[in-house]
């Protein structure tokens, strides 16, 4: 069934690419004219408008929370290989907090997990049961700060990545790119789009890449191609169909080196940062992705819009890995086997240490829905109404299997080929060594309904009401883990006083069921919290937007590390998480064709009464990006752009170290140049330009993770 599905999108995939070259001599000569123009670098504007915050197409500066709109021209500029490396210049949000990471994208928003949607539904369910999205695949990056629940359920406190993707044009345009860069990486990318008929459009993206990563023996090799049709009989009706279809094969670059021998001293040295504690040809991430997603819009004039949305996810993840034992004594977790006991004892040498080998093979189905009716109506002549009423529905279900063993190594110099193979698959009770297995079959169900008033006063002010109730549950195996339901609520104003400047107010709840387990085997319970905000929007022209605001946002049933457990996958829940700091952004496209993107934020996040900031949240963050085109002759100009971004030391707390781990802050500095020479276009992007090492997070219970190094890449596209 797989094949034949994938062989209709291979299909589908070929359909667009004869329609190109019909297209009529005056469309041509329009998009040929546009192709040779020079791409422009977006900074979001005041009056560009967000579907994410209130599911309605609402300008930012009538919208009652922070809201970040990242152009995919800027995070490609910026240099983002991942949807992680996307938000690395968006105000309260630590992007990679782990490092760079080939399994899975994570950011905090205001100190907490963000989750993450593709076009308003979540795709990403569980651990190491799917493969990172591509950041190509979309045209933006929208980022929805503080609780979204009533709109999307299952959503963070902190917020929602939203990703949008790229979907097909009537006019034809395209563009075929080769890369080449930093640990050996090529790639070949590919996106074109155009009318196939007067109402039917199709496009394709696609990216085929083989390179290796900064940790030794981990590829970050991909395919990926996505082919869309759109369907549009009459203007005011449209149904877009999107294919995608990834295969990833890869592994970890988080290889959980140990406090000692990293920001803590060991007589042998610093470990390197390139350090692969695994068995090469064992230790993998490899991972297929089948997507399909239906989007439909019928317009009933100007009063009403319906909108029905649903996708369906098949995801295949086999993961095995090896990582050291450092949560047993994280203050030493260096160890001999004594021959008369068995027994694991002191290394007075500090060499030798215990190697967990772990392996899971995953499979992760999605099926989403999301179905609204926008209506539109006044009650008086400077009274306007949008009302939303709609319904969603998700049910996803992971089945893992897996095991775990131990195996003794001198971290110093591996002798990998001793380490076991396990026949190719994960440790198994016949091999030495053999500590445990898992099995998880968790199927997740939740139905939500949801009503929003948008009122907008004399053009003036705009109040956002809201009121949510979901139905959640779960079960593992069969047997029940939760059976929840809950009522979300929100109301925000936003007013502009006087010309250029709109204070807001906001309250919002949310509601996030969580899978896990805790040490005792029983289910985590949902999440829930509420935020309080407030700030002002400063928007003098279209071209300049500025937000300033503060947030104190209050959580309960908050999943944290298990101090009284050595397995990671343990979690216990603590109340009375408090996190709270004011952010400012500012974003400005200035006369001479430069723009610029500022960023700073505080935030102090802890569980109420420690006096303590949550583990690997720094409170400081902030950046600077700036680009600039200048003419080099009629047909062909030079962009180029730079930034700085500064994220703040971070502490974490545990046993082995009450009074903390320091994460030391960094600075890192990025930069980018393309010359566009009619069609043609030469780009060369730099991350981390001056290849400053750092740690990303070092945590108390005994690991910590490297930073991204310098990435250099040239690119070279023709566009169409």
């Amino acid at each position: 069934m797989r094949l034949v599905r994938f062989s209709l999108l291979c299909a589908t995939a070929l359909a667009p690419l004869p329609a190109l070259a019909a297209t009529d001599d005056a469309v041509a000569a329009d998009a040929a004219a546009d192709a040779a123009a020079p791409r422009q670098i977006v900074v979001t504007g005041a009056r560009e408008e967000s579907s994410t915050a209130t599911k309605t197409d609402t300008p930012i500066i009538e919208t009652p929370q922070p809201i970040t709109v990242v152009d995919d021209e800027l995070y490609l500029a910026q240099g983002a290989i991942s949807v992680s490396d996307t938000l690395n210049y968006v105000s309260g949000v630590t992007a990679n907090p782990y490092g760079p990471d080939s399994r899975v994208d994570g950011a905090f928003v205001r100190g907490i997990n963000a989750l993450q949607f593709r076009d308003g539904m979540r795709d990403v369910f569980s651990y190491y049961a799917s493969i990172r999205s591509d950041p190509y695949n979309f045209d933006q990056v929208e980022l929805v700060r503080g609780p979204a629940s009533v709109l999307f359920g299952q959503g963070s406190l902190g917020g929602i990545i939203n990703m949008v993707s790229k979907r097909p044009e009537f006019e034809t345009a395209g563009e075929l790119s080769v890369r080449y860069g930093s640990h050996d990486r090529k790639e070949v990318l590919a996106d074109l789009t155009g009318g196939l008929t007067d109402t039917v459009a199709g496009r394709v993206v696609a990216r085929l890449r083989g390179s290796d990563t900064q940790t030794d023996f981990v590829s970050d090799d991909r395919v990926m191609i996505s082919p869309s049709l759109t369907f549009a009989p009459s203007p005011d009706s449209e149904l877009t169909l999107i294919g995608l279809y990834q295969e990833d094969d890869s592994g970890s670059t988080s290889q959980f080196l140990p406090l000692v021998g990293t920001i803590l001293p060991n007589p042998n040295g610093r470990l390197p940062n390139d350090l692969f504690v695994g068995k090469p040809g064992w230790d993998r991430y490899d991972g297929r992705l089948l997507q399909g997603t239906a989007l439909f819009e019928q317009r009933f004039g100007e009063a009403a819009t319906l909108n029905l949305k649903a996708r369906y996810i098949d995801s295949d993840v086999t993961y095995l890995t090896h990582y050291a034992n450092s949560y047993s004594n994280p203050a030493n977790p260096y160890v001999l086997i004594d021959p008369a006991t068995g027994d694991p004892i002191p290394d007075p040498g500090q060499r030798y240490i215990l190697n967990y080998a772990s392996g899971s093979i995953a499979r992760m189905e999605i099926f989403s829905s999301d179905n609204n009716f926008q209506v539109n109506f006044n009650t008086g002549s400077a009274v306007e109404h949008t009302i939303l009423s709609g319904v969603d529905y998700i049910w996803n279900r992971v089945r893992k299997h897996g095991g775990r063993a131990l195996e003794l190594v001198d971290l110093y110099d591996i002798d990998r080929d001793s380490l076991s193979d396990f026949g190719g698959s994960y440790p198994t009770p016949n091999y030495p060594g053999f500590q445990y297995a898992t099995s998880e079959d968790v199927t997740q169900e939740q139905i939500g309904f949801y009503l929003q008033d948008q009122v907008r006063f004399f053009d003036r002010a705009s109040l956002v009401l809201g009121v949510r109730h979901d139905l959640a549950e779960s079960h593992a195996a069969g047997v029940e883990q939760y059976d929840a339901s809950a009522t979300s609520f929100r109301a925000g104003l936003i007013g502009e006083v006087i010309d250029g400047v709109s204070p807001f107010v906001s309250y919002t709840e949310s509601f996030e069921p969580v899978s896990g387990i805790t040490s005792s085997g029983a289910a985590l319970r949902p999440k829930t919290g509420r935020q309080f905000e407030a700030g002002i929007k400063f928007h003098p022209l279209d071209s300049i937007i500025v937000t300033v605001t503060g947030y104190r946002i209050e959580e309960s049933g908050r999943p944290i590390d298990d101090p009284d457990s050595d397995n990671p996958d343990h979690k216990i829940q603590v109340d009375g998480v408090v996190s709270k700091g004011f952010e400012f952004e500012g974003n400005a496209a200035l006369p001479g064709e430069l723009n610029l993107i500022a960023n700073l934020s505080y935030n102090e996040a802890e569980i109420a009464g420690t006096g303590q900031q949550l583990d690997n949240v720094p409170r400081f963050n902030a950046s600077l990006w700036g680009t600039r085109r200048f003419a080099l002759s009629e047909d062909a100009s030079l962009l180029i752009g730079s930034g700085v971004r500064h994220v703040g030391k971070n502490r974490s707390y545990g046993p082995a170290f009450p009074d903390g781990i320091v994460t030391p802050a960094f600075t890192l500095v990025d930069a980018f140049a393309e010359v566009s020479v009619d069609r043609w276009s030469f780009a060369i992007n730099a991350t981390n330009l001056f290849d400053k090492r750092y740690y990303s997070a070092c945590l108390a219970r005994g690991d910590c993770f490297m930073g991204s190094e310098r990435n250099v890449f040239g690119t070279v596209s023709y566009h169409f």
